[in-house]
């Protein structure tokens, strides 16, 4: 064992994540906790590892942007025919995890995904920079190139097809992740990390269980 990675350890010891001190709707803590990581001016705060799986099992991992959230999910933005892309259609099952060291605090969210209103991907899309509207059209994501000045021609290509009046692809958009299981963990000295996770029940009422760390 690399013991110079091995001995790497932190005691965690901010705060605690107690029953009395959390909301029973999950989706309002994540709001209690979001607005604390934005008060501490957190750097990209809203990076989170999306995890997705192929129909057999096999995983993939990446750090995506949350641009939205609301009641009904998570909301994120990319290429439908990227690799993420066609793992969600081909399985629709995802998980999520937001970790925010600053805090010590992590929280992690499994759920269904489906792509959302086609209105609502539009107005996103027109909000961006044109530099990132071109950059959509630009990238074949997830496929394998010859070189990087692939990219730079078809950016310029784009350019001048487009000017500034640029459409949003119909392969790029965003997805919405809506949870059956969000937990929250606060960590804690000596490894005895806080963990509450929330779980949506059949009649769509979420039950809150204290987890072992």
């Amino acid at each position: 064992m690399n013991n110079s990675i091995a001995d790497i350890r932190r005691d965690y010891k901010l705060q605690s994540l107690l029953e009395s001190d959390v909301n029973t709707n999950p989706i309002q803590q994540f709001t209690k906790w979001w607005q604390e990581a934005i008060n501490s001016n957190i750097d990209e705060v809203n990076a989170m590892t999306l995890a997705t799986s192929t129909i057999d099992g096999r995983p993939s991992a990446r750090t995506v942007l949350l641009k939205d959230y609301d009641e009904q999910g998570f909301v994120f933005f990319t290429n439908y025919n990227s690799h993420k892309g066609r793992e969600l259609n081909e399985n629709p099952n995802a998980a999520l995890v937001f970790f925010w060291k600053e805090l010590e605090r992590q929280i992690r969210i499994e759920g269904t995904v489906q792509k959302i209103e086609t209105t609502k991907s539009d107005n996103y899309f027109n909000s961006r920079p044109i530099s990132s509207r071109i950059g959509a059209w630009s990238s074949p994501q997830s496929e394998v190139i010859e070189s990087r000045e692939i990219l730079e021609t078809n950016e310029q290509n784009f350019i001048e097809k487009f000017g500034e009046v640029i459409p949003r692809p119909t392969h790029w958009g965003g997805y919405i992740i809506q949870p059956n299981v969000i937990e929250f963990w606060q960590g804690r000295s000596s490894r005895l990390h806080d963990r509450l996770q929330y779980k949506l029940m059949e009649n769509g009422a979420w039950k809150m269980e204290r987890l072992a760390p």
